[in-house]
Parts: C-alpha cells; sequence; structure tokens
C-alpha cells in the first residue's frame, strides 16, 4: 500500500479502540461528485482505492471524477480506471505455475543482466495448497491418512518447489496441505474486512480488498471484503505491482426481503439465485445486496452466496458490512481491536448496511426468501435449477435429450462379483464437498443430524455409491466432533477424505473398478450428487455423466435412495428395521434443532487454536527439504519445468505482428468452458500428455491430475482443449481434443496437429461460440492456447476472466459483429483466415477478416478487437503483461 499524492486532500484519521489510523475520506469528495453515499457500497471500496493511490499518473483525478459522472448516469459510466487489490490470494493448482512464472522471470531477470531479486511480490500473497488432495480411498477410518500419505507421494516435487519460493521470495507465505481450501481459509483467518498497513510513522485503514487465482474468491465477499477471480496471469501483475486495469463496473442490486421457510437452506437460496441472475445477465457486472432479507442471513450464508458469483456470471457478489459481520470477526477468533476498527471504519466512511438509504444501482432485482424452495441444479451447469418435487422428470429430460438412452430408462445391468445391478441414473458418487458450502455449519449441522436420524432407522448408504466428505476447514470437524455428529456421518460412509476441493474440481479418485467397468461397458449415464458450486461436463469423474448440485443433507439422502429416479419429496429412502417406509421427512432436522447446536458447538476457541500455527504444517510438510537460492536450479521434474515464455527476449518492444493464412484448430460452441480447455481431471494413458509421461519413465498410477501438474507446461500444452466431452465441430460427432489435419484431411489430436502446423509454419486460430470461456479462471487455458500455436480466438461472447488471460498471453481476442456466427458463416474448419489491421490496432477497434474458403472464394467480416482498454494494448503488443512487467522492471 503506497500512499498517492491526495491532490484532493481528503486523508484524514480516526480512533478506534484507543487507535489513531489515517485514511481516505469519502466524505471529503462529495462537494466535488455528488452525493456518495448512495454509491454501492462495492464501488465505494474502488473509489476509495482511487483517492488512496492518486498521483495523476496511474489513478488520475479523472478516474475520480468518473465516480460522480457514475451516478449522474443512473449507474454506468464504463471508464478505464486503475485498480490497486491489497492483497492476492493463490491455491497451488493455479498458485504453482505463477509461482513458476515468477522463478522464470528471475531467470530473465538474470539473462538481461539484472538483479533476479527485482523480481518479488510488492503486494502480500497467500498460497493455500488445498487442490492437491484426492480421494482415493473413502468409507473407512483410515481414509484421511492413506489420502494425504498419497497427496504427499504424488507431489513431493511441487511442495519442494513452493518451499523453494517461501523462503526466496519475500511478502509470501504458503498455507500447508491439509489446512482447508484458501476460500474458507480466507474467510476464517486472512481475511481482515479492513485492512492495515505502515507507512512512515502512520497506520493506514483501508478497505480489505482482493484477487485470486480461483475464481470463487467471491466467498470472502460474504465478510465485506472486495475480491474476486483473476487468471494466474493477472494475479502475477498484481503482486509485481501493476494495477488491476478494469472498467467501472456497472452494479446490480439484488434486494432481498423475508426469511428463509423451513426446510429450505442456503444451498437452495443459492440455487435459486444462481438461476435469476444468469437469466438477468450480469456477466462483467457486479452484483451487490442489499434489503431487510439480509439481516436474517448468517454470514456463513452470505459467504455461500458470495461463493457462487462465477456461476452467476458477475464479478463479485457484495455484501456491506454490519453486525453480523463482527459478529463473525469475533466468533472466529479476530482481535478486538480489529473489530473495532472494522466498525469505526465503516460507519465513518459510509459503508456500513443501512436499509434506510437504497443506493443508486444500475438495475434491480428482488427475492422474497420465503419463497425459496428445496432445489437441486444439473445434470451439467449450475444456473440448470430443478425442484427437488421434479428431480426424476429433470433426470428423465436428460436421459433423452442429453444422453440419447430414454429407450432404456429403467434397464438394469450386471456387475461383477456383486449383488447389485446399475443403471442409468444411479448415483456413483454423493460427495460433501468443500468451499460452497462448508463455509456453513447450518448445513453440514444438518447433514450430520440427517446422518443421525436415518442411521438410528436401519438406513445406510447404497453400496454402488461412493461417498466421501472433505470439508474446507479443520474446524468442522472440531464442531461435528463436539455435536458427536461425525460417527453418524462415518456409520453412512462420508467419512473425512481430507481437508480440500476433491470432487467439485475433478479430484474424486477411482470408482471401484467393478462399477467404473459396468458403466463403461454398458455406456451407462450415471450420477454424480454433490454439495459443490461446479458441474460441468466431464469435470466431476469420467465416468459420470450427470452431475447434479446440492446442499449438504441432500447429498446425504441421495446415497442412501441411490438413484435419481427416487423422488426424494414423495418416494421412501428405503424401510426402518421393522420393515416400514422410511421418508426423508422422516429424518429431516428443524431449523431449532440446527440453530440449538451450531450455538453449541461453534466457538471462537475452535478457530484460534486451529489457526494459533496455520503456516507450520503437519510433521510431513516440515520434513520436506527445498533448496535456496535466489534462482530455482529447476531439476528434472514432470511436475515442475522452466517455461518458454521468455526464451530469446530482449528488452525492445517488437512491432504487431500481422495474422495471415491461419488454419483452424477448432470450430466450438455455445458454452465452451475453461474446463473444455484447459487441461482438468486425470490424464487418460492414451492421451498425449499421458504418453509424454510415459516416456519419461511415469507409469499410469503415478499420472496424478492436470491441475498437480500446471508447473509443467510440456504436459499441460498436450492436455488444452482435450477435454473428454468437448466437441470439435470440424469433426463429425466425435466427443475429446481431437480435429482434422486439414492439409491430409487426418484426424488426430489437437497437440498433435498443433505440432505439424507449427512445423509448418501455419499460425491457428480457434472459433468458438457463445459465452466461451466462461468458468473456473483457469490461466492455463489462455496459456496453453498460446502454446499451440493459435494467435486469435474469434467468439460471438466472451466471459470477462478469460479475455483478459487470452490477452495477458499475447492472444488476441476477436468478437463476431453483425449477428455473424461460424455457424452462418457456414465453416467447416477448412477455411485459411487472414485478418487486417492488426498492426496498427487500438482497443476496441474493428477490425476485418477475409475468409478463403476450400473451393478459393472469399468472404471479408468484421470482427471487434476485445482488447478493451490501452492497459491491455500494452500488454498485447509486450507479447503478454509477463513480458511487459520484466520489460518495465529491467527498465
Amino acid at each position: 500500500m503506497i500512499p498517492g499524492h491526495d491532490s484532493l486532500k481528503t486523508k484524514t484519521t480516526l480512533e478506534a479502540a484507543g487507535k489513531t489510523y489515517s485514511y481516505y475520506s469519502l466524505d471529503k469528495v462529495k462537494d466535488r461528485l455528488g452525493d456518495v453515499s448512495r454509491l454501492p457500497v462495492s464501488l465505494k471500496y474502488l473509489l476509495e482505492n482511487m483517492l488512496r493511490f492518486e498521483d495523476g499518473r496511474t489513478v488520475t483525478t479523472g478516474m475520480i471524477d468518473a465516480f460522480g459522472d457514475w451516478l449522474k448516469n443512473d449507474g454506468h459510466n464504463p471508464v478505464e480506471i486503475a485498480y490497486r487489490p491489497a492483497r492476492v490470494l493463490m491455491q497451488d493448482f493455479t498458485g504453482v505455475p505463477a509461482v513458476v512464472d515468477l522463478a522464470a522471470m528471475r531467470d530473465a531477470m538474470k539473462s538481461l543482466g539484472q538483479d533476479p531479486e527485482k523480481i518479488n511480490p510488492l503486494a502480500p500473497v497467500d498460497l493455500v495448497i488445498d487442490h492437491s488432495v484426492m480421494v482415493d480411498y473413502f468409507g473407512t477410518e483410515d481414509a484421511f491418512e492413506k489420502n494425504v500419505e498419497r497427496e504427499y507421494e504424488r507431489n513431493k516435487e511441487r511442495y519442494q518447489f513452493l518451499k523453494w519460493g517461501q523462503g526466496a521470495f519475500d511478502n509470501f507465505r504458503v498455507v500447508p496441505p491439509g489446512t482447508g481450501i484458501c476460500h474458507q481459509v480466507n474467510l476464517e483467518y486472512l481475511g481482515q474486512t479492513v485492512w492495515t498497513a505502515e507507512a512512515g510513522s502512520e497506520t493506514f485503514a483501508y478497505p480489505d480488498t482482493c484477487v485470486g487465482t480461483d475464481s470463487h474468491t467471491t466467498m470472502v465477499n460474504g465478510l465485506s471484503i472486495l475480491g474476486w477471480g483473476v487468471g494466474g496471469i493477472e494475479a502475477e501483475a498484481a503482486m509485481l505491482g501493476q494495477p488491476v486495469s478494469m472498467l467501472i463496473p456497472d452494479v446490480i442490486g439484488f434486494k432481498l426481503t423475508g426469511k428463509l421457510p423451513e426446510g429450505a437452506t442456503a444451498t437452495d437460496l443459492v440455487l435459486t439465485v444462481t438461476k435469476m441472475l444468469r437469466d438477468k445477465g450480469v456477466v462483467g457486472k457486479f452484483v451487490e445486496f442489499f434489503g431487510p432479507g439480509v439481516g436474517h442471513l448468517s454470514l456463513e450464508d452470505q459467504a455461500t452466496l458470495g461463493n457462487m458469483s462465477p456461476e452467476f456470471g458477475s464479478t463479485c457478489a457484495f455484501f456491506p458490512i454490519d453486525d453480523e459481520t463482527l459478529r463473525y470477526l469475533r466468533t472466529s477468533g479476530r482481535e478486538e481491536d480489529r473489530i473495532a476498527l472494522v466498525e469505526a471504519y465503516a460507519k465513518a466512511q459510509g459503508m456500513w448496511r443501512d436499509d434506510s438509504v437504497e443506493p443508486i444501482f444500475t438495475d434491480t432485482l428482488e427475492l422474497d426468501l420465503s419463497t425459496v424452495v428445496p432445489v437441486i441444479s444439473g445434470p451439467k451447469r449450475p444456473q440448470d435449477k430443478i425442484l427437488l418435487t421434479a428431480a426424476p422428470q429433470g433426470f428423465a429430460a436428460a436421459l433423452d435429450k442429453e444422453y440419447g438412452k430414454a429407450d432404456e430408462a429403467g434397464k438394469q445391468f450386471a456387475v461383477e462379483g456383486e449383488d447389485f445391478t446399475l443403471g442409468h441414473g444411479d448415483i456413483a458418487v454423493a460427495a460433501i464437498t468443500s468451499c460452497t458450502n462448508t463455509s456453513n455449519p447450518a448445513v453440514l449441522i444438518a447433514a450430520g443430524l440427517v446422518a443421525r436420524k436415518a442411521r438410528a432407522l436401519g438406513l445406510n448408504r447404497k453400496p454402488w455409491v461412493k461417498t466421501s466428505f472433505a470439508p474446507g476447514s479443520q474446524v468442522v470437524t472440531d464442531y461435528l466432533e463436539k455435536a458427536n455428529l461425525q460417527d453418524d456421518l462415518d456409520a453412512l460412509g462420508f467419512n473425512l477424505t481430507g481437508y480440500g476441493c476433491t470432487v467439485c474440481i475433478g479430484n474424486t479418485g477411482p470408482l471401484p473398478e467393478a462399477i467404473s467397468n459396468s458403466i463403461q461397458q454398458n455406456d451407462l449415464a450415471v450420477a454424480a450428487v454433490l454439495s459443490g458450486n461446479r458441474n460441468f461436463e466431464g469435470r466431476i469423474h469420467q465416468d459420470v455423466r450427470a452431475n447434479f448440485l446440492a446442499s449438504p443433507p441432500l447429498v446425504v439422502a441421495y446415497a442412501i435412495a441411490g438413484s435419481m429416479d427416487v423422488n426424494l419429496t414423495s418416494d421412501p429412502l428405503g424401510q426402518d428395521k421393522d420393515g416400514s417406509d422410511v421418508f426423508l421427512k422422516d429424518i429431516w432436522p428443524t431449523s431449532h434443532e440446527i440453530a440449538e447446536i451450531v450455538g453449541q458447538c461453534v466457538t471462537r476457541e475452535m478457530f484460534q487454536e486451529r489457526y494459533a500455527d496455520v503456516f507450520k504444517g503437519d510433521a510431513r510438510w516440515q520434513a520436506i527439504e527445498a533448496g535456496g537460492g535466489e534462482t530455482y536450479s529447476w531439476p528434472s521434474s514432470t511436475y515442475v519445468a522452466n517455461p518458454p515464455y521468455f526464451d530469446g527476449m530482449t528488452t525492445a518492444v517488437g512491432d504487431l505482428q500481422p495474422i495471415e493464412g491461419a488454419r483452424v484448430l477448432a470450430l466450438l460452441g455455445d458454452s465452451v468452458t475453461t474446463d473444455h480447455i484447459s487441461p482438468a481431471g486425470a490424464i487418460a494413458e492414451n492421451s498425449p500428455a499421458g504418453k509424454y509421461l510415459e516416456g519419461h519413465q511415469v507409469p499410469p498410477r503415478e499420472f496424478n491430475s492436470y491441475g498437480s501438474r500446471r508447473g509443467n507446461h510440456e504436459v499441460m500444452m498436450r492436455g488444452t482443449f482435450a477435454n473428454i466431452r468437448i466437441k470439435n465441430q470440424m469433426l463429425d460427432g466425435v466427443e475429446g481434443g481431437y480435429t482434422k489435419y486439414v492439409p491430409t484431411g487426418e484426424q488426430m489430436s489437437i497437440y498433435d496437429a498443433a505440432m505439424k502446423y507449427k512445423a509448418d509454419g501455419a499460425p491457428l486460430v480457434v472459433f468458438g461460440g457463445e459465452l466461451y470461456g466462461n468458468g473456473s479462471s483457469r490461466d492455463w487455458a489462455a496459456k496453453g492456447t498460446i502454446l499451440l500455436g493459435v494467435k486469435a480466438v474469434i467468439f460471438q461472447s466472451i466471459e470477462r476472466i478469460h479475455r483478459s488471460n487470452l490477452i495477458g498471453m499475447g492472444v488476441l481476442p476477436l468478437q463476431f459483429t453483425g449477428g455473424d456466427s461460424w455457424a452462418s458463416l457456414g465453416l467447416t474448419g477448412d477455411e485459411l483466415v487472414t485478418v487486417h489491421g492488426v498492426e496498427t490496432l487500438e482497443p476496441q477497434q474493428e477490425l476485418t477478416a477475409t475468409i478463403t474458403f476450400a473451393n478459393g472464394d472469399k468472404k471479408d467480416v468484421t470482427l471487434l478487437a476485445r482488447i478493451d482498454t490501452a492497459d491491455e494494448l500494452d500488454y498485447y503488443r509486450n507479447g503478454g503483461i509477463l513480458h511487459y512487467v520484466l520489460r518495465k522492471l529491467a527498465s
């Protein structure tokens, strides 16, 4: 945090708990900007950031004045601003490649004759190792220990590298494996709501803000911390002192009234809101919750809503500071001085929630919480809401329309060596998984109570269901054990499997072999039910086609039912010891039961004890030996390798190069996610990445996941566009990462074709449809794209984070205009594409692309360059944001 010039004289002081803090007062610009009290609180955070960093160069008074114009223009003024978050949050899947890039930048700095130690995070960075545990073992008392043991076996090389980074870089902390997920550690410990920093003799107070290398960084919006997910590329720039270039966003006000009814959970609420906001259309916008209903939500409920912001499509889903914020800070063990500062600062800055003043919003929508009913979402998108009462019909529709197997409904198939059969809609995976819900004791206590009541009546999970429980925090174990509920969950197979992201990101682990064989041999459309936030195709498990999001207590109920064909609201789950039918209503807890246990069993002392020495790690972590040195030694490793981004780089910026005669690598449809583009999940033995690993003497058992190998570009570029469910329309009905090598007409893997085109000297383009690149903030979706030789991606619409990441790696994002699409143009992939005007590119410039068809016909198409700002153009000119930063530091 570096104070700017403060030419508007907004710096002042406040007192809290006997201490004096300096801060930049919004009240001091009201005469200049107008009634800033009517700004949404999330924009007040951005305005304060402008006041604090105003220096006449990166942040100008014009940027500050733009917030006044936003008010005058009824909540719309998309002016570019330079925003600097207080800190950066990373998880290890996305964090490892970011640290790899930092290490590579140190090497590059050395090769340019400069001091490598110029490369250091300038903003505080916390990396939480939370994405590497896999559910190899489940349903047993020792599942957790065995999974952790396998985690360390698989990831030793990555963990050695991260330990080196922790010692080599200043301002960089690592939370060791087995602590919890980054978002919950952020919520429970790292986040402060109001941040402080020393500058000279002063202590400055300002809003806690962050960017994270995971799209669900927005979970901390529930704690009134303004944060959102960015690509690893943007995060690296932020921690190297570069501002995040953004446009002042539209802000959608979401008014909440009433309170949740008996039987409805926070999960039901977020799935309802997800559907509403996806229908509304909030991509690239802020969402801010307001209204009296907010007062009836716990902070954990608010964090559950915040977490789902990427599923809405919004940049964030923000809640202002109020008494509930203070309660949570106190319960979670924050210092009393900090809590006093949060209250004093929020009230001084007009950032305290006040239902008597309705901010000016760009647009609003409203939900009466009392109308929320139990729901699930699926089979492949979080916004595909299905009423619980209609869940079997929802699956039946998918079985027909998605999987084309309606004629096999109800048919059962043998499972070798087992006394049960499998059919379409049977549940292969039931997982209480990390971040969306395990911030929330209410739904976890509810799951435990469902398990307790079911156990007492003699019910159990079906034997074909792989159950797992991976909470996001060790505190969860403490309160479940104090409530004596963990034994009940264990009895139904929901034993602890790890503290981290598991099923939700594809770390589901193998299904039992006989079950997997039956699914594959009979081409079954089986289901997963999970309490996560993502259920995209191919994400959860390669054997599982239909994925449904549900609350933790419903996950337990579905494990008992064993099939999506069971209507939980009307069909019996099973029979008790006397043979009488047991229904969901018989084992569903009341709100009073849940609240009573939460009040008794969730204590401040639990948080304080768990986080007292959070960076120390267990004996396994402490035993890892990591070398020192200002640059990394890059030992031979299939996990971590020095990337080629800076090979041959000079301090001078070259001219922009035209895109001439580009071949088409892929024609992709609508809603192609970063999960489809970026390597994710298991590595198949016969895939290019699998063949690479086998060529380096890695047996298939040790392949691990793509996510764990994000530090090795050779593995990752081979897995780009290789999702098992991606459909390249250049091929008829083929799923997976394949394309046509046009010169010979041969079908081959996308990686192999890209390498042949590279040998030919042919640049590449990829065509997409609507919502290209939506989903997680996966930097490898962009890194893999450029390493394959793709110069431009052409689409109808694109998600914010992926567009930014493409530019950050030097790929040109181009948007169709005038209703055009690759389908309307009749493209087959055999065409050549030349884009005119790249050499003189300006932000938001319209360019002409000439498409030459296989028969020699030509057609000119107008494309909009989605380089929206001058900073983005600088990054693109330099070949990427890292090159830009490196040249700037070197000069």
